[in-house]
């Protein structure tokens, strides 16, 4: 039975980068591994919790994290590392997420057709957030560090609302707003495809993470197997403006886990450090397992 089981507790993130948890609890591939896996929430809980001048430890799933309620959760690669660094919990970024999905700049303006008609232009993010990272690094080659303008916005339904109703120029989202948004008449600027962390707290074993990693790889080869027979998860944030069966398949992808190898953190943290986003503390793969 699944109370008997170890518990492990994850902390809830957007459906487009927890549905291989999602199913992987669904269709008892956790259990079969060996692991009771729970959430710890809905991701819709996050509407009446996060807001844009929240710090972002604060926010639900990392405060899950740094108060112990929660074994763990994915976020995106910058912000595990930023997470980690300045929290107080000890952890460790186990892998890289299974979920592969873009971000995507879009907008309704027809003057706005390539990145380099963005100087200067608000880009609407959550910042500290992959549509923040993602923003700069589609930006910053076309139009250089002084001419990014990013405006701090909130979760990624408030964005595409605020896109809709004409109140910014261009935002950055993930799916299902970019299904949505291209259903609406949007176009997209760019659109730059990345990973996650998973940012797991130091009192999981070295045996309850693999079981758990093998069971969501699983998971992954369901979702692929039957995409649409899942969609309806990644949709449930549009509340119903975006069926299933409207959700493109250009913009996420799943593939099995990733260990983080230590020169791809190396990388992403002389990135960071260099634009400010970290205090450079850190040694190289020090937070990766």
């Amino acid at each position: 039975m699944a109370s008997e089981l170890p518990v492990v507790r994850i902390a809830p993130n957007n459906p487009v980068f927890d549905l291989p948890v999602m199913v992987g609890i669904e269709e008892k591939l956790f259990e079969q591994a060996g692991l009771n896996v729970q959430m710890t929430g809905k991701w819709s809980d996050r509407e009446k919790h996060d807001n844009i001048t929240m710090p972002s430890l604060e926010r639900m799933k990392e405060q899950a994290f740094e108060c112990g309620s929660a074994d763990g959760y994915n976020v995106c690669e910058w912000a595990s590392i930023d997470r980690l660094e300045r929290g107080k919990r000890s952890g460790a970024i186990g892998a890289l997420r299974a979920s592969v999905a873009a971000q995507a700049i879009i907008t309704f303006d027809e003057a706005l057709q390539t990145p380099r008609d963005c100087a200067d232009v608000g880009v609407l993010v959550q910042e500290f957030t992959g549509s923040h990272f993602t923003a700069i690094q589609m930006l910053e080659s076309a139009v250089g560090k002084d001419h990014v303008k990013i405006d701090n916005g909130g979760l990624p339904w408030q964005r595409w609302e605020a896109l809709r109703d004409r109140k910014h120029r261009a935002v950055v989202v993930m799916e299902p707003f970019i299904s949505l948004g291209l259903k609406e008449g949007a176009h997209i600027i760019a659109a730059e495809f990345y990973r996650g962390g998973e940012v797991i707290g130091a009192n999981l074993s070295p045996e309850q993470r693999k079981a758990y990693y093998d069971a969501e790889n699983v998971a992954v080869d369901r979702i692929n197997a039957d995409f649409y027979k899942y969609a309806h998860h990644i949709c449930a944030p549009t509340k119903g403006a975006l069926k299933p069966k409207e959700l493109l398949r250009a913009f996420v992808h799943y593939k099995h886990v990733d260990y983080y190898d230590p020169s791809l953190f190396g990388r992403t943290y002389d990135w960071m450090k260099s634009r400010g986003f970290t205090e450079g503390q850190s040694q190289h793969g020090a937070l990766v397992l």
